[in-house]
């Protein structure tokens, strides 16, 4: 191998590596990280986020070991393109918790507890970036365990939420079940591996309530019936023009969740 090219798989805790798809973009920072878990020295690995439909990443995660099974964080295509194409070669079934996006499995229950690979994943329904996210937390990686939050948390930046499908009040609590899991090492589908799960989701969390308050303050200047565009200006008047539309989606998750929340009283 050429000393200047990367190894295939970077080690990122005691259970799994990961791959980095060629997809870098806007919304997928470097790319799509696309995990393998397997416990030391078992033949059998688990896939997580297979990711686009580019051939020689796929060849590489069904070269990785004996492919038991497949799964998959939510819907977008950055982490399923390439789920029934790896299916094809590995012959694993791809589970999700959208049957849309399963082939040869049942859709993953939330709560439910897989053994592969010589170790467990525990499913965690984690909705707000999408109805249908889900997190793995694998209990017996590391003192702390680990947790493929998929792009619940990010290693890099912040979540955007895909309204209307993807819901604020969702989101909120889905980090409020996170935080419960303590100082987990944090895999994300994008950008570094964290420690320290908490912590980041009081990062997050608190990023989050900051925004709110700069929407009521927008909203306040505006006027109530102010539109999305027009509060985007204001909230986010630097946003770079590709991410306008994402900045846009979060903007109005937000006013959805303050409307709810007028409701209610």
């Amino acid at each position: 191998m050429n000393p200047d090219t990367p190894p295939a798989f970077a080690v990122s805790s005691t259970l799994t590596r990961y791959r980095l798809a060629p997809n870098p973009g806007p919304m997928s920072l470097d790319g799509t990280n696309s995990y393998i878990v397997a416990a030391a020295g078992h033949p059998g690995v688990a896939v997580v986020d297979p990711g686009p439909l580019d051939e020689p990443h796929l060849q590489e995660l069904a070269g990785a070991g004996s492919v038991e099974l497949i799964l998959i964080t939510h819907r977008h295509a950055d982490h399923t393109a390439g789920a029934v194409r790896l299916h094809e070669l590995t012959g694993a079934p791809v589970r999700a918790a959208d049957p849309a996006h399963c082939t040869g499995g049942a859709p993953l229950q939330p709560g439910e507890v897989i053994s592969v690979a010589g170790t467990e994943v525990r499913v965690l329904a984690t909705p707000g970036h999408t109805s249908d996210s889900v997190c793995f937390q694998l209990p017996l990686d590391g003192p702390a365990g680990s947790v493929l939050t998929g792009d619940t948390i990010l290693g890099r930046g912040t979540t955007v939420l895909d309204h209307p499908d993807g819901r604020l009040d969702d989101y909120l609590s889905s980090l409020d079940r996170l935080e419960l899991l303590g100082p987990a090492t944090v895999l994300p589908a994008h950008g570094p591996v964290l420690p320290a799960l908490d912590a980041v989701v009081r990062a997050y969390r608190s990023h989050r309530l900051d925004r709110l308050a700069q929407i009521r303050t927008a909203l306040a200047g505006l006027g109530g019936d102010a539109g999305v565009r027009d509060v985007t200006d204001v909230v986010y008047a630097d946003v770079d023009p590709s991410v306008r539309r994402a900045a846009e989606n979060s903007v109005a998750a937000q006013l959805e969740y303050l409307r709810t929340l007028r409701e209610r009283i």
